[in-house]
């Protein structure tokens, strides 16, 4: 057999930043960055059937309605459905006077000229002009110098200066970006950005947006963070300028390279909605946004209606967002395997004892609630689950609360309805599971409850008297003992030969209110030692008592 040839041999290590003193593994992130939505540009570009004006309409409006307040809304230059879009946006009026529209341009004359006349009439835009700066596109794609990569830049920024000032009504705003910033030598792009603050003469009070992109990812997220602290420690006029990061996935660590990145003192974040953008996608806004509720920052974005936003956003761009993607998978706030559902079920029920608002449930970083999801969904049954899971199950969608002895003796139910239909149980799987198990509210059973009354007798016992259907034939019985529920029990001895000894019984009320009903468990113990478990619902609860009884009962005949 031939050997294997290594790939790893095409490769060498990304060589580390010269920053030995750097200080922003110590910081911790207390505030929002400003966002900027990417989606209707990077994210466009990515999809197989780039959104026609109506989708990006809608997907607009989604984005005012989360709280963007910057938004990437094309490049106008790349064909007339582009150009009519934007266009049209500015003059139908529809952007809130506290939203900044931004497009994206090529350092090319004829290129700025067209993005500038797309926004003719914004009251605020930002023009976004880029050249690539990297080695490998200096060398390889251009064939040019140092020099004239940089002339590249600062030529772009005069024609930007000079068409800005041919539209005095609108708030221009400028910004940057040394493409494949990640992959370029810091100083060169420094000298670049410096070289185009030269011309664009920004201050604090109007300040030029630099954008820092991790084009390519091609180290792990600490690289970056090193390479923005080192820009911004050696840049000058710092309060000049808004540091924007704008990092892709390839080595699948995007969103801790912006976050990362942002602890080394950035203010801006690009990305789009769930990471889409090309190759394998942008930061996705979603996960570092609602990453910072989880650490007590509120992010300024509302998702509190996830599934709405991923409704818009699966249209849009036609692609669906995975069941395991972060905060918004259908499946992340999901736990089949029995060991994490019994954790979270005693989370959900130490909330409620709790003084104070803090969350503390395992396996759950964030409130399900917090995004408009409910606590039903979060555990789920299959052939992995325990008792805790089904319980759970039933608690909400029923209002039982089986004791813990009456959960260990319903699980193999749940498992073999699990085994023999080889899905997920819904809630109403595993309800007609326990009514089987328990010949609650079922037509089938051997004993029915017809009528009954309960007198007290003169010497303090209680007598029932009754109607029970026997295998569908009535018949009238009566027994005294110290209570309801032993009154009923000699009763079943004394007309069926069906000897019970009560072993341990609770019951609750199913929900709160006059109207509501009860619901009672019994655990008793036949002739042979075996444990016979029943349960009764009514709106009564001495008569979900007496159904209990005739539930375990039935249950006993049943195993004999």
């Amino acid at each position: 057999m031939p050997m294997l040839r290594d790939p790893s041999s095409k490769y060498s290590p990304f060589p580390q930043v010269p920053l030995a003193d750097r200080q922003w593994p110590t910081r911790t992130v207390t505030a929002p960055p400003r966002w900027l939505s990417t989606d209707l540009r990077d994210g466009n570009q990515a999809i197989v059937d780039p959104m026609d004006a109506h989708k990006k309409n809608r997907f607009f409006d989604l984005l005012v309605e989360i709280g963007v307040r910057e938004i990437e809304v094309g490049f106008p230059s790349a064909g007339a459905t582009e150009f009519d879009f934007i266009s049209g946006l500015v003059q139908s009026d529809r952007i809130p006077d506290d939203v900044f529209v931004q497009v994206l341009t090529q350092s090319r004359e004829d290129l700025i000229r067209t993005s500038f006349a797309s926004l003719t009439g914004a009251k605020q835009a930002i023009v976004h002009l880029y050249n690539a700066v990297s080695p490998a596109w200096r060398e390889v794609v251009f064939g040019m110098t140092k020099d004239q990569v940089r002339d590249i830049a600062v030529h772009g920024a005069r024609v930007m200066r000079d068409e800005a000032g041919k539209q005095p009504g609108t708030d221009w705003h400028f910004q940057y970006s040394p493409e494949t910033f990640s992959t370029a030598e810091l100083d060169f792009s420094l000298q670049v950005c410096e070289a185009v603050m030269e011309v664009l003469a920004p201050t604090s009070d109007h300040p030029i947006i630099l954008n820092l992109p991790a084009t390519v990812e091609a180290a792990t997220p600490n690289i970056y963070a090193d390479q923005v602290e080192y820009f911004i420690r050696n840049l000058p006029n710092r309060d000049s300028a808004v540091i924007s990061l704008h990092t892709h996935n390839d080595r699948g660590t995007g969103v801790a390279a912006a976050e990362l990145a942002l602890m080394a003192g950035a203010d801006r974040v690009e990305g789009c909605l769930f990471g889409n953008g090309e190759r394998t996608g942008n930061c996705c806004l979603v996960t570092m946004a609602l990453n910072m509720y989880t650490q007590g920052v509120d992010p300024g974005l509302d998702f509190s209606d996830i599934d709405r936003v991923i409704e818009t956003v699966e249209y849009c761009n036609e692609l669906p967002v995975h069941q395991r993607h972060p905060y918004g998978g259908e499946l992340v706030y999901t736990a089949f395997s029995g060991s994490h559902q019994d954790a979270i079920r005693k989370g959900f029920g130490a909330l409620e004892t709790q003084n104070d608002p803090h969350w503390r449930v395992p396996y759950l970083p964030i409130d399900p609630a917090d995004l408009g999801r409910s606590y039903e969904a979060v555990i789920r049954v299959n052939s992995q689950s325990g008792k805790g899971g089904f319980a759970w199950v039933l608690e909400q969608d029923q209002g039982l609360k089986l004791p813990k002895k009456m959960q260990a003796d319903f699980g193999p139910h749940v498992q073999r309805m699990a085994d023999a239909l080889g899905r997920e149980l819904n809630a109403a799987d595993i309800w007609d599971a326990f009514k089987a198990a328990y010949h609650v509210q079922t037509s089938d059973k051997h004993f029915q409850l017809v009528d009954y009354e309960e007198r007290r007798g003169t010497d303090g016992t209680r007598l029932f008297t009754g109607t029970i259907a026997v295998a569908g034939q009535e018949q009238t019985v009566s027994g005294r003992g110290n209570g309801l529920i032993s009154s009923v029990l000699t009763t079943i001895e004394d007309a069926f030969g069906l000897q019970l000894e009560v072993v341990d019984y609770t019951e609750h009320a199913l929900t709160a209110g006059r109207d509501s009903r009860a619901a009672a468990y019994l655990e008793c113990r036949d002739a042979a030692g075996r444990t016979i478990w029943g349960c009764g619902i009514d709106e009564d609860v001495a008569t979900a008592s007496v159904r209990a009884v005739l539930s375990a009962a039935n249950s006993a005949v049943e195993d004999a």
